[in-house]
């Protein structure tokens, strides 16, 4: 097996989807960012978390400097800056808390597994991956998965990543334990999102023999055809796959009469249509911007320096010298308050609430456009006829 599985459970949405994706992108190399620099990190802290809570042997000594350790560690640091935030203690808490009160769900102590290596290559070829945390008991088996993203809500309703997990560790533990029924976990705690879904075993199964095993098959071969789809946003190939561009251009609306306006059916088309053009149109950029940095040529287009905003080499002696020529300190600085947001990351949210709950509201959002999935109730429109009625 190779250190990285070229069907790995993290991208299973897209090679599930998009078969031939995976051969296609396995040479090109992984971009860093902070952002998976900082996830890997708050992984890192509530697996020691978890271990320090369910496994004897670590004390507080102990879990302190390993805790140091890993915020100095290099690996977690993103082009030499670290990535560690005091705020990392109190998400991981979040997520210890919720294993924790899954652990007692069970009515004797459970097995738990913390980071396992789970193998699931009887239904994909060369398919490993690592599951946060693995819980079993009885007839019932626990995966939860830790987030640490913040962007967009992570469901766990027929993940595939997480079913893969799942596989993996029915397979392994299926042989010791009565196991029917499988609970899939989601904890994203930086959005308060906390997502579960439950499955027969016997369909977990079902799914990995009958839907994922020919697949994967394909996905291993390179074979199939390109799909676009939702699954386009993580994909490496994303901003100069031919299938998505011909995608892109086949969006017409078309009508058979066209009036002046659109009707409703073509705006709901419209709108669908414009969420994908726009961000196909963002990856063609980014895309295309970095191939000229790096030395490529596109007809007709060249890499310029953007808007420049002046910035002072050194704060702190230019301050100095600006007071030094009379100007009071005080008119190089203003006091404003902190955000409310930023006031409860300084407290932590339970004190924030216990001594400033009583001052804050919550008022309605901004009206915003989103598809009719979308789980937040809908705002009632009032017609004009509906507004004068009573008058």
């Amino acid at each position: 097996m190779t250190k990285h599985a070229l069907l790995s459970a993290s991208s299973a949405a897209r090679w599930l989807a998009c078969t031939p994706s995976a051969r296609a992108t396995e040479n090109i190399p992984d971009k860093g960012s902070p952002y998976a620099a900082e996830g890997s990190l708050a992984h890192a802290i509530a697996e020691l978390k978890l271990r320090k809570y369910f496994t004897e042997g670590i004390g507080p000594r102990t879990f302190s400097n390993r805790l140091k350790k890993l915020k100095e560690d290099p690996q977690y640091f993103h082009e030499g800056a670290p990535t560690y935030q005091d705020e990392m203690l109190r998400y991981t808490d979040e997520y210890l808390d919720y294993v924790k009160c899954v652990s007692m769900e069970y009515k004797e102590k459970p097995y738990i597994a913390i980071e396992k290596k789970v193998d699931f290559h009887s239904f994909v070829p060369d398919g490993f991956g690592t599951a946060d945390c693995i819980l079993i008991g009885g007839e019932v088996m626990n995966i939860i998965d830790f987030k640490y993203g913040k962007g967009v809500p992570v469901s766990a309703i027929r993940n595939a990543q997480m079913m893969l997990y799942a596989l993996g560790a029915l397979l392994e533990y299926g042989i010791i334990y009565p196991i029917k029924t499988v609970k899939l976990s989601i904890v994203q705690p930086r959005i308060d999102n906390v997502s579960t879904w439950e499955m027969y075993a016997d369909d977990l199964m079902d799914w990995g023999e009958n839907v994922v095993k020919p697949k994967a098959q394909l996905a291993y071969e390179g074979e199939g055809e390109f799909t676009p789809g939702e699954h386009c946003k993580f994909c490496k190939l994303k901003g100069n796959c031919r299938a998505r561009a011909e995608k892109a251009f086949s969006m017409i609306i078309q009508a058979e009469k066209p009036p002046a306006t659109l009707t409703p059916e073509e705006l709901a088309d419209a709108l669908e249509k414009a969420d994908m053009l726009a961000a196909w149109a963002k990856d063609v950029q980014e895309y295309s911007l970095t191939a000229i940095l790096d030395g490529g040529e596109i007809p007709g287009w060249k890499a310029v320096h953007g808007r420049s905003v002046r910035r002072f080499i050194d704060t702190a002696a230019a301050f100095s010298a600006i007071i030094e020529s009379g100007v009071e300190e005080a008119m190089l600085y203003e006091r404003k308050p902190l955000t409310l947001a930023a006031i409860e990351k300084v407290m932590g949210k339970k004190a924030f609430a216990d001594v400033a709950g009583t001052f804050i509201e919550t008022p309605p959002g901004k009206p915003t456009l989103v598809p009719e999935s979308d789980k937040r109730e809908a705002i009632k429109g009032i017609t004009a006829e509906e507004a004068f009625a009573n008058i």
